[in-house]
């Protein structure tokens, strides 16, 4: 299957980051959205489907945490590919986390926009 026929949802309340993350993405051939906090990332989660989403941890409203279990609670997302992007890895219990959220990669801040690309390939089995 091509990036062009899978959907990206991007969460991420630092705008630069959101278009840097948006941008690579859409140059890779995914059709992405972009949402700058977890409530809004609900809504578009439940108004149309994504094939994987990529979140902020830190975030009004809802972290990405909160964001990654109600996602897990709607059938169509509980088996969805989540990445996690975070400046506070080492504070946070990742390997307990991607365990009980089902979290397939995390990436600390600041990250590579091309490691993301290849890591969101993966996930969805798009050729390189």
């Amino acid at each position: 299957m091509e990036a062009g026929n899978h959907r990206a949802l991007i969460v991420e309340d630092n705008i630069a980051l959101a278009r840097v993350t948006q941008f690579a993405l859409d140059n890779a051939g995914y059709e992405t959205q972009t949402a700058t906090n977890g409530k809004i990332a609900i809504e578009l989660a439940k108004e149309a489907h994504f094939d994987i989403v990529i979140t902020d941890q830190q975030m009004p409203h809802l972290t990405g945490i909160e964001l990654c279990r109600a996602l897990r609670k709607l059938p169509e997302y509980a088996a969805c590919p989540i990445v996690l992007l975070t400046a506070k890895g080492l504070e946070l219990e990742l390997p307990r986390l991607r365990d009980e959220l089902g979290i397939d990669a995390t990436f600390a801040k600041p990250f590579s926009p091309s490691a993301i690309v290849k890591t969101v390939n993966e996930l969805l089995a798009v050729p390189a």
